[in-house]
């Protein structure tokens, strides 16, 4: 018998260290986890389940608008129901929450719903005991940041908009990452007047040029008003409401402030001096290709490392690990052409390089189309479409997509298993496209845009 209380000890019941949990406890090993806020993590109860359900709530009243172009005379919007929606959207997010303590009772992982923190090597302090494991995974996650400007707490992260009791008229959202953008897009698709504010000339810094343009396009579209190049100074209580003040010296006045400004990994408390564990500058915990910390037995997995935050890199880095330490098949979680949307509306999508990138590396072929979907024609919205593969010249392997429209993320998945394959430009021109459908257009693109490099 080892002499340790477990095998393995996770610290963190988010999409990381469940699935890690799991599958070692499949491979028979003992396995224990704690959680000390909720099972599931931020992607089941304040971030992509949630928050895809009010996107699904905001499309519902586009489609009520459009609907009369379609012979739908009855048809209209009306007024949303907050409470509704936030009963909904609570009693599913429980559900899912509740199946992540049950997958890791069927698996006979022993939970723990308290804080751990390291006392040595292999002992931890779980919620006052002491508990000793032979290995131990890091699995925390991270949390939403305010600036440090004055008034900021007045502002809301995005946890709190899950807390909220009824939908603020104005607000104003504060970043110009894929969270903002998400947020500020289902806020005015329930009904708000939304003010979105950023530093950078365009949306989506690091994300392909030609869909940040396309994307400042949707905004406007959209009727958010894009407050670009400036940052947020202060927030000041008045009777009309929240000020926010820019270092242009540009005032807004809005009845509540989002900040979606940033995030940082959940290290603070850990006790992570103890095994001399070093953490980068905003918290983050080194490791290697195989998620291994420093210190041979300590590992870390998903947004702790602040490598690729998303939740299926986080879930795939934890069975791996799972696989590898003890199901006998080493293995590691690839972040090379990852997938991944941001839900705004309409939604985007990409897998891959983008033009920038592929062109840093050698030349490359352009293929890209702009268009107005055949629902929207009729509707007369304005959500157009826009395409884009990136295509190097030498091999003619499709190295990036990119995608604004409707149902892009669905798309995208599909794309990426092409992508990841090494698929050539002439291989999505042989495949034959479904039609009518916005999805051909990508087995369709003959005509190249530009080359460049």
């Amino acid at each position: 018998m080892s002499a340790y209380d477990f095998d393995l000890f996770v610290i963190g019941g988010g999409s990381a260290g469940v699935r890690c949990a799991r599958i070692a406890a499949t491979h028979g090993a003992r396995v224990a986890v704690a959680e000390e806020r909720f099972w599931g993590g931020t992607c089941v109860n304040v971030g992509c389940v949630p928050k895809k359900i009010m996107v699904n709530a905001a499309e519902y009243g586009l489609w009520a608008e459009e609907g009369k172009a379609f012979g739908w005379l009855e048809m209209q919007a009306g007024a949303h129901d907050w409470q509704t929606l936030k009963q909904a959207r609570d009693a599913e997010v429980q559900r899912l929450s509740a199946i992540y303590g049950r997958l890791l009772a069927n698996a006979g992982v022993t939970p723990f719903e308290c804080r751990a923190s390291f006392i040595d090597a292999h002992t931890l302090d779980v919620g006052g005991r002491r508990v000793t494991a032979e290995r131990i995974v890091i699995a925390v996650g991270g949390h939403a940041l305010k600036p440090e400007i004055p008034g900021a707490e007045l502002g809301m992260i995005s946890d709190d908009l899950f807390t909220l009791e009824e939908l603020p008229k104005r607000v104003a959202v504060v970043g110009g990452g894929y969270i903002a953008l998400e947020f500020a897009s289902l806020l005015r698709g329930l009904g708000a007047e939304v003010d979105l504010l950023y530093r950078q000339p365009l949306p989506l810094r690091g994300f392909d040029q030609d869909m940040r343009e396309a994307m400042r396009d949707a905004l406007d579209a959209r009727g958010i008003t894009q407050h670009i190049g400036h940052e947020v100074t202060k927030l000041e209580k008045q009777e009309g409401g929240i000020c926010v003040t820019t270092t242009a010296g540009h005032h807004v006045t809005v009845d509540a402030v989002m900040f979606a400004t940033g995030r940082q990994p959940n290290t603070r408390g850990l006790n992570l001096e103890a095994v001399d564990i070093l953490t980068g500058r905003f918290g983050a915990i080194p490791v290697d290709a195989n998620q291994t910390t420093r210190q041979p037995h300590i590992f870390a997995l998903g947004d702790v490392t602040d490598q690729l935050n998303l939740t299926p890199v986080a879930t795939a880095q934890g069975h791996a690990l799972a696989d590898t330490l003890f199901g006998n098949r080493p293995r590691t979680a690839s972040l090379k052409n990852v997938p991944t949307a941001v839900f705004t509306i309409p939604p985007a999508a990409t897998v891959g390089l983008t033009e920038e990138e592929a062109a840093a590396q050698g030349p490359v072929d352009i293929y890209l189309t702009r268009f107005t979907p055949m629902r929207h024609t009729i509707s007369k919205s304005p959500r157009k479409t826009l395409m884009k593969l990136v295509v190097d010249r030498a091999t003619q392997k499709v190295v990036g997509a990119h995608m604004l429209g409707d149902d892009a993320p669905e798309m995208m998945q599909g794309i990426a298993i092409a992508i990841v394959s090494g698929a050539t430009k002439q291989d999505f021109d042989a495949t034959i496209g479904i039609h009518p459908t916005a999805a051909e257009e990508f087995v369709t693109l003959r005509s190249m845009a530009r080359q460049v490099g």
